[in-house]
């Protein structure tokens, strides 16, 4: 089991920054890659971006190049979302998940953290 903790959501405008954090415990040692996942209102929900656990290789959704930035500080078994330039388009419930081998889906989900983006 990998319990996921999102935190760092918020009221922002549009051109500002936020970073968003997601602690993960448990079965830590198991995972093979960590992903960024976002819902809109009344809108499916969409990946954003994702980390490697063990040679930091990542991906970005289209929508992410350039203004989102993905890390993971494995010594805090915690991962980054950082997010510039926001936009109102990005207004979602961001979520982190855990996927646990190199065919596998995202297992194990956080509870998400809102982000807000005005005009």
């Amino acid at each position: 089991q990998v319990q996921l903790v999102e935190s760092g959501g918020g009221l922002v405008q549009a051109g500002d920054s936020l970073r968003l954090s997601c602690v993960a415990t448990g079965r830590t040692f198991s995972i093979y890659r960590m992903g960024w996942f976002r819902q809109a209102p009344g809108k499916e929900r969409e990946f954003a971006a994702r980390i490697n656990w063990s040679d930091e290789l990542t991906y970005y959704a289209e929508s992410a190049k350039g203004r989102f930035t993905i890390s993971r500080d494995s010594a805090k078994n915690t991962v980054y979302l950082q997010m510039n330039s926001l936009k109102p388009e990005d207004t979602a419930v961001y979520y982190c998940a855990a996927q646990m081998s190199s065919t596998g889906t995202y297992t194990y989900w956080g509870q998400g953290t809102q982000v807000t983006v005005s005009s």
